[in-house]
């Protein structure tokens, strides 16, 4: 008699908070967010798929969803805290320009959500419903810093919508599948050396006799310190899939003592052709006097000489977001103790560039990543405090994908290292509130991208090492219809 007002009441929520959420800050290997439930926070998401204690199983684990009595809704709020200090050893200046500073923080506050539904069909078929934001990325630096050229702002936006459902295949043997429709938006920004433009143009415009190579340091020096700035913009959608398998190694019905489950969950890679614009602003070129006053032709045909070569135009750019596997355990020793493990697979090998290509065909610009597999690992444990108290913790090591030569300012990660806290707080029967907190140590990243001297011309040199950390504090609440 009660479904119909349940299915309503899920669906009706489902559509309210999913236009509410966003992107964030990555605080997983690359651009990754790991942030996808709270319950797992506290274990470092160990065991993530194989406990199946609520809704949040649709990401983790969808042969979970087998597992769950009652219909309910879960929604959580991750709050992160990254912070990303570039410290110089060496950097050198852009041809024609100053240094410039260090770029302050590059790590930007973020909030991100997840919202997850679940209920029964029959005593063996169940379905689920989760949107989050799998992947995300926000780099910012000052404006003027020295690695200008090469980075201001980096910015990628998901938000996944994946519906779910879980077959009860016999008692101690659950299967899943799931369908992925993700969006994705990226923006990148960065300055660009207009003095080191025109200097080419002066050069062009002295091989054709129009002014005596020797008048061409004079109007290097005239022009100096001239930044235009690009910003590329694009979104695309796409579609995945996942599926997973869960089994109870020796019975766990009620959960007794003992009870141990095992669960493999595998996600696809997303392929987008992303589709956008590259936009150029430039600078006013002074107008020239004194001695110099006579090559203000020159100058004014060099700047439109630049400007057409620097002009805006749509882009397309290609992605392949990585697929990943993950191997779950989950143990109840006893009426206080459970034990987690988790191992993950993530394959980053996908992005070995990221090429930003004109619709005319020209190459506007070539991001090498060159990245490689990678494996996280974590470990956690609950104790029952009281009947209406869990406490968890956990630890996790995290492999970054990006490589020593290839490291970027946009994407400046290094291996990570987790330490968690969280708990759960039964209310009622039916309401369950998660708190989860964690610190995240980053192996300090060294950056050096010499390159090559025409390179270092245009772009300047960026040689040193971050410093850098990550701080979560997240809540969530679980509400079943008993």
């Amino acid at each position: 008699m009660r479904t119909p007002f349940r299915h309503t009441l899920i669906a009706t929520t489902v559509a309210g908070i999913a236009l509410t959420l966003g992107a964030g800050q990555a605080s997983g290997a690359a651009f990754a967010l790991a942030e996808q439930n709270v319950m797992g926070l506290g274990n470092a998401f160990a065991g993530s798929g194989a406990t199946a204690e609520d809704a949040n199983t649709v990401w983790y684990n969808p042969a979970g969803l087998a597992r769950l009595n009652f219909p309910q809704i879960e929604n959580a709020v991750h709050l992160i805290k990254p912070s990303s200090k570039f410290q110089d050893a060496g950097s050198k200046a852009a041809f024609g320009q100053p240094l410039g500073g260090t770029g302050g923080d590059a790590g930007d506050f973020a909030v991100v959500p997840n919202l997850y539904a679940s209920m029964a069909i029959n005593p063996a078929w169940h379905i689920g419903i989760g949107i989050n934001v799998p992947f995300g990325l926000k780099t910012e630096y000052d404006d003027g810093w020295l690695g200008r050229y090469q980075a201001l702002k980096s910015e990628i936006k998901t938000i996944n919508v994946n519906p779910s459902f879980g077959y009860r295949a016999t008692k101690d043997l659950w299967l899943g599948a799931g369908v992925n429709y993700q969006h994705l938006q990226a923006t990148l920004t960065q300055a660009v050396n207009y003095t080191g433009a025109l200097a080419q143009a002066y050069g062009a415009a002295a091989a054709a006799g129009q002014i005596p190579a020797t008048a061409i340091p004079s109007l290097i020096g005239a022009t100096a310190g001239l930044d235009s700035k690009l910003t590329n913009t694009g979104d695309d959608t796409s579609w995945g899939w996942n599926v997973g398998v869960m089994y109870s190694i020796n019975g766990d019905a009620n959960n007794e003592n003992g009870a141990a489950r095992i669960g493999f969950a595998y996600r696809s890679k997303i392929k987008y052709d992303v589709i956008g614009s590259a936009t150029f602003s430039h600078p006013v070129v002074p107008t020239l006097t004194g001695p110099l006053a006579a090559l203000n032709p020159v100058v004014v045909g060099s700047a439109n000489a630049v400007n057409k070569a620097l002009g805006s135009g749509g882009i397309t750019i290609d992605l392949t977001m990585p697929d990943m596997a993950s191997l779950s355990y989950y143990q109840r020793l006893n009426d206080k103790w459970d034990i987690l493990a988790d191992v993950t697979w993530t394959g980053w090998s996908s992005i070995q560039q990221i090429a930003l290509v004109r619709t005319s065909g020209s190459v506007l610009g070539v991001l090498p990543e060159n990245f490689k597999d990678t494996w996280r690992y974590a470990v956690g444990v609950n104790y029952q405090y009281t009947e209406k108290i869990v406490l968890r913790a956990g630890v996790a090591f995290d492999q970054t994908p990006v490589n020593d030569t290839d490291r970027s300012a946009r994407l400046p990660d290094g291996d990570r290292t987790w330490l968690t806290v969280g708990g759960r707080f039964k209310l009622s029967p039916a309401i369950n509130i998660d708190v989860g907190a964690a610190y995240i140590w980053v192996k300090d990243p060294l950056i050096n991208n010499s390159g090559n001297p025409a390179n270092i011309a245009a772009n300047g040199l960026i040689t040193g090492n971050y410093s850098s950390n990550v701080a979560i504090l997240s809540g969530q609440m679980n509400y079943r219809f008993r």
